[in-house]
């Protein structure tokens, strides 16, 4: 059996994540703990994730370290129950290649959740509120998304509109000014595709974002990077990295590029990966997967009675 660690992006918070495994690990608690002594906020993360409100934990710039925190303290309770499951390859969904580099070894986790804090705040701040948007697209392929755009583009002249995320087959997310997405919505309605609009704060994984990438760039100048223990899928090209020389470049070249995480499932699959566990909030990159390789086996590890199931699944 060779196993791949996978941790979610955006859009998987919810209130209450991490509580129990909190509650029944004090070493995922203490996950937590690190992560309020990093931040030295008012209102602690850990605060936000077990109680709320909504509100506050859906800003970007906390929900970025939220989904980061309840990942690794998924990742610390899994350690401490099933010490010999060692991955063979790691990945993560744009903000989850975070969690995977901390799960690699290549991240300090103290230094990750300030970075994600700042990486989320750059990416809010890049666009002014309202100029940008993103939809999913469902129905159509990859090349007939990317048609869609064009299309879009050279109607429009001056407005970006570009995939951000290949997710899976057929569903691929699109970016850029708000009136341009709204307008590939039609044109993807006339060939038999829907859209859906997404409730984000702004256009992530396109070319709009650069000021953030910018940012980024130069927050990473003081971060230490050390050697990947097991190779890292990234996002950007869906190549394993073991080399850490390259993870700062593929993290900033990240922030305004393409999510291609079809591709990345695609790599794990062709390095012989048949089970796949998702840790952290939520099961949205199982879903995906899915629809990838139906017959991939998948667990996740959010709470004690998901981690108890993956244990009793794997003895």
């Amino acid at each position: 059996m060779s196993v791949a660690f996978v941790f979610p992006g955006q859009g998987s918070q919810e209130v209450g994540m991490g509580k129990a495994m909190a509650a029944a690990y004090p070493s995922a608690r203490a996950v937590f703990e690190q992560a309020d002594r990093a931040l030295g906020d008012a209102t602690p993360l850990s605060q936000l994730c077990f109680e709320g409100p909504l509100e506050a934990l859906t800003l970007t710039a906390n929900t970025q370290p939220a989904i980061l925190t309840g990942s690794i303290a998924c990742l610390t309770a899994l350690r401490e129950r099933l010490p010999n499951l060692k991955p063979a390859l790691v990945a993560g969904h744009s903000l989850g290649e975070y969690s995977a580099l901390v799960a690699a070894g290549a991240l300090g986790f103290a230094d990750t959740v300030k970075l994600v804090r700042l990486r989320g705040q750059a990416m809010q701040d890049a666009v002014a509120p309202g100029t940008g948007a993103m939809a999913a697209i469902m129905g159509l392929d990859a090349e007939g998304v990317a048609a869609a755009c064009e299309e879009v583009r050279a109607a429009m002249p001056g407005r970006v509109l570009e995939p951000a995320n290949f997710n899976a087959p057929g569903q691929v997310v699109v970016a850029g000014h708000a009136d341009a997405v709204a307008r590939v919505g039609e044109v993807v309605s006339s060939r038999k595709g829907r859209a859906i609009p997404l409730k984000v704060s702004a256009p992530f994984h396109c070319s709009l974002m650069k000021p953030a990438a910018d940012r980024l760039a130069l927050a990473m100048a003081d971060i230490s990077i050390a050697t990947p223990e097991c190779p890292v899928v990234a996002n950007v090209d869906a190549q394993p990295n073991r080399d850490a020389a390259r993870v700062k470049g593929l993290l900033v070249a990240q922030v305004a590029g393409t999510v291609r995480w079809e591709q990345c499932v695609n790599t794990m699959i062709a390095a012989g990966v048949t089970t796949f566990v998702e840790i952290g909030s939520g099961k949205v990159l199982s879903g995906l997967i899915k629809r990838v390789k139906k017959d991939a086996v998948l667990h996740n590890v959010s709470d004690p009675a998901s981690l108890d199931a993956l244990v009793a699944a794997l003895n």
